[in-house]
């Protein structure tokens, strides 16, 4: 980091410390930033040599709001706020249903003045992007805001998009993109692996993503994370849109899907009743391209993802286990994945990595096959990242290279000559191929397969860090009352 970065860095970080000590969450620092600086690009855009008109009336301008001052100022910004998200385009969807959630003035004024001293457009991508993905990181950490379940952990998607080794102008979706994790990666790989033209470049950064956000406050994040890493236009059209995409099949097709559905198993959607009480209400989508019909949020995204990958287009996807293991539907859309596609990897992932408490997942990685009278999918290769592996997220992270014998395993390079770590010599060996003619002779065709010992039930010398235990069990305790709770709810009929 250069000398002005860092002080850049320490000055956006200082004053998210004092508006801690006022009540102002990472999350409401974040979305103020947000704001503010984009007001101010625009504001440089507007004059040479750029000239450019980003849409915004004269009298909500960068220079018209650093004038303002206390009350006033609140008055201003409030109504600013208010008129940009009537705006179409980039620029109504980054102050959609925005709110000042820093009621003293004299503190917005000093973070207005911060922003003013810098000049935005000219500073490097990466000083942008280090500000803006360390607040990202410290909003996910943040556990009572929620913001963990939209914060994929970042050195999962970085082996996530090694494994995949994107191509230059091939497309990239994420259906439900959270704070844009899974694009920034892949443009970061796409920038440093490959030395690209400038047809290819152009098309990097207006043509190549598209994706899903429901969440408007996320939504506006991954929009503003993805522009400050030079994705994008400041008057050009949102690349993230706000439309749920379970709805309907949009009708495009991508090269790549990297992307982690929301966890909770249910779709659902709370309503109004005759009474005026809320109620929560079982969300079926019908959809034609679907091979069945389910409630069950996660299942509906893999079979989504198979829509919208084009004929030999890859996915990776973070999904929990019970996709692996779910009978009825579950089963259904296991085989007809078997078939339809190559589904060639899974990798078992540990507990300890997500915000979210209580999940256990995996990565799927399939190649979508054109029709055909016999299953695509002859052998499921399986890494084992979770039998005798502990993380925490503080004291004892998931970085990269705790992934890198998985990297080597897969074979980015050609999947297509792989070799076993498992052995009846070697039973410690986390890599191990299974054939489909193995995997469909399983009961309800269970892709939840596990082979090695753990050793903390073999072993008490052995057990892992009391403080890591006292995870793990709260962590299994939360999952099943989470469960205990879809049952009652179900049982129930979604009432109270």
């Amino acid at each position: 980091m250069s000398e002005n970065t860092s002080s850049i860095v320490s000055k956006v970080w200082s004053f998210c410390n004092v508006l801690r000590d006022g009540g102002v969450s990472y999350g409401d620092y974040l979305e103020q930033l947000t704001y503010l600086i984009f007001l101010k690009m625009a504001e440089e855009y507007r004059k040479p040599p750029y000239n450019r008109n980003i849409g915004i009336p004269e009298e909500y301008t960068w220079d018209n709001l650093k004038q303002q001052r206390g009350a006033e100022l609140d008055t201003h910004y409030r109504e600013l706020l208010e008129a940009l998200g009537k705006k179409p385009g980039m620029l109504g969807q980054i102050f959609l249903k925005a709110q000042n959630k820093v009621s003293d003035p004299a503190m917005l004024y000093k973070i207005i003045d911060m922003i003013d001293k810098e000049s935005w457009v000219m500073m490097g991508v990466d000083t942008k992007g280090e500000i803006y993905e360390g607040l990202l990181q410290k909003n996910a950490e943040d556990t009572k805001s929620g913001a963990g379940q939209y914060f994929t952990p970042r050195p999962l998607i970085k082996v996530m998009v090694q494994c995949l080794q994107p191509e230059p102008l091939k497309t990239i979706g994420d259906p439900c993109c959270g704070t844009g994790g899974f694009f920034l990666a892949t443009y970061d790989f796409l920038t440093s692996y490959y030395r690209l033209d400038r047809e290819q470049s152009r098309f990097l950064k207006n043509k190549t993503f598209g994706g899903n956000e429901i969440v408007a406050g996320t939504r506006r994040l991954a929009l503003m994370n993805m522009f400050l890493h030079n994705i994008g236009e400041i008057d050009g059209e949102p690349m993230i849109s706000n439309s749920d995409a379970l709805i309907a099949d949009p009708g495009y097709r991508y090269d790549y899907i990297l992307t982690n559905p929301p966890f909770g198993k249910k779709s659902s959607m709370t309503f109004t009743n005759e009474e005026g009480e809320q109620e929560k209400e079982d969300l079926t989508y019908n959809r034609q391209d679907f091979w069945t019909t389910t409630n069950n949020k996660q299942l509906n995204f893999l079979q989504h993802i198979h829509t919208i990958l084009k004929t030999g287009g890859q996915a990776a996807v973070v999904l929990p286990d019970n996709v692996l293991f779910e009978g009825g539907a579950g089963e259904t859309i296991r085989k007809k994945l078997l078939e339809t596609t190559d589904l060639h990897t899974i990798l078992r992932l540990p507990t300890g990595i997500f915000y979210a408490n209580g999940v256990k997942a995996n990565v799927l990685f399939f190649e979508a096959k054109p029709a055909a009278k016999e299953p695509w999918a002859k052998e499921v290769w399986i890494y084992d990242y979770r039998t005798n592996v502990h993380h925490t997220l503080k004291k004892n992270p998931m970085r990269y290279s705790d992934l890198e014998d998985f990297i080597k395993c897969y074979n980015p390079e050609n999947r297509h000559s792989r070799k076993e770590t498992w052995s009846e010599e070697t039973p410690e060996g986390r890599f191990r191929k299974f054939g489909y003619d193995e995997i469909v002779s399983r009961d309800k065709t269970n892709l939840d397969i596990f082979w090695l010992k753990d050793k903390s039930l073999a072993d008490l010398d052995n057990l892992p860090d009391p403080d890591i235990l006292a995870n793990e069990i709260i962590e299994n305790m939360e999952a099943s009352l989470a469960s205990f709770k879809e049952i009652l709810l179900t049982i129930n009929g979604n009432g109270e």
